[in-house]
C-alpha cells in the first residue's frame, strides 16, 4: 500500500512532466466518469493523503487511489515501460512524457464544483504530509471518534481523521510513542493524541523528497 508520502513524491513529478501542457491521448479501460477530452490543458496534479488527482482546464478531475495494488510512473515518449499494457488503468500523453497508472482499482472522473461532494473525498480529514495542515483539528477528530472501542492502529489507517497514513508509518508511529496498537481510542489521553499526529506528519514530511525512508 503507498503511503502518502509516496503520493506526494508522484504528484510532484507528474506536475512538473504534465501541467500547462495539453493532452495529445487519454486512455483508461476502466474509467467511471466522463472522458477527459484530447486538446484539453492540464491545470494542476495534488496530492490529498492516498488521493492523486489530475485536472483539465475544462473542470474535469481524475482521481485515482492506489490501495494495495497501484502505482503511477512517468515515461519519456518511446521509453519501455516496466509494466505489461493489460496492466494499464490510466494513460496520459503530452508533448514528450508519457504518465501511466497500472493496477489501480480506483479511477474515476468528476466535475470541478462536485468534489466536496464526493462520497470518498468530502470527508478526508487534513493531509499530514502539508505544512498548513491543521494538527489540532486532527488531534479534536481523533479524541471524538465514532467509535470509541476501535483500536488505535485501526484508527490511524481512517483517512475521515488524517490523511496519509498507511501500515507503514502505522508502525513506525506507534511505536515511536510506545503505544500498544490494541487499546482503545476512547482511551486516549489528549497528550496521547497530540503527540500521536505530531509524530506521524514529523515522520511522513521527512520523507517527502526521499524514495528512501529515514
Amino acid at each position: 500500500m503507498p503511503e502518502g508520502d509516496t503520493i506526494h513524491r508522484t504528484a510532484a513529478a507528474l506536475r512538473t512532466a504534465l501541467v500547462d501542457h495539453k493532452m495529445v491521448r487519454f486512455e483508461a479501460p476502466r474509467l467511471v466518469g466522463v472522458t477527459p477530452r484530447a486538446g484539453r490543458t492540464i491545470e494542476r496534479v495534488e496530492s490529498k493523503g492516498k488521493h492523486l488527482e489530475i485536472e483539465w482546464d475544462d473542470g474535469v478531475i481524475l482521481h485515482t487511489h492506489m490501495r494495495m495494488s497501484g502505482s503511477w510512473h512517468l515515461y519519456r515518449t518511446g521509453e519501455s515501460w516496466q509494466r505489461p499494457h493489460h496492466q494499464v488503468r490510466v494513460l496520459i500523453e503530452v508533448d514528450g512524457w508519457v504518465a501511466v497508472c497500472f493496477n489501480a482499482p480506483v479511477v474515476e472522473t468528476y466535475r470541478h464544483p462536485d468534489a466536496r461532494r464526493h462520497p470518498g473525498l468530502g470527508g478526508l480529514g487534513p493531509d499530514l504530509c502539508r505544512t498548513d495542515a491543521d494538527l489540532g483539528r486532527c488531534v479534536q477528530i481523533l479524541l471524538a471518534y465514532d467509535d470509541p472501542q476501535a483500536s488505535v492502529a485501526e484508527v490511524l489507517l481512517d483517512q475521515r481523521v488524517f490523511c496519509g497514513v498507511g501500515n507503514v508509518y502505522r508502525c513506525e508511529v506507534l511505536w515511536a510513542c510506545e503505544l500498544s496498537p490494541f487499546a482503545h481510542v476512547g482511551t486516549l489521553a489528549e497528550a496521547d493524541a497530540v503527540r500521536l499526529v505530531n509524530v506521524a506528519a514529523r515522520l511522513l514530511r521527512a520523507n517527502l523528497h526521499h524514495a528512501t525512508r529515514v
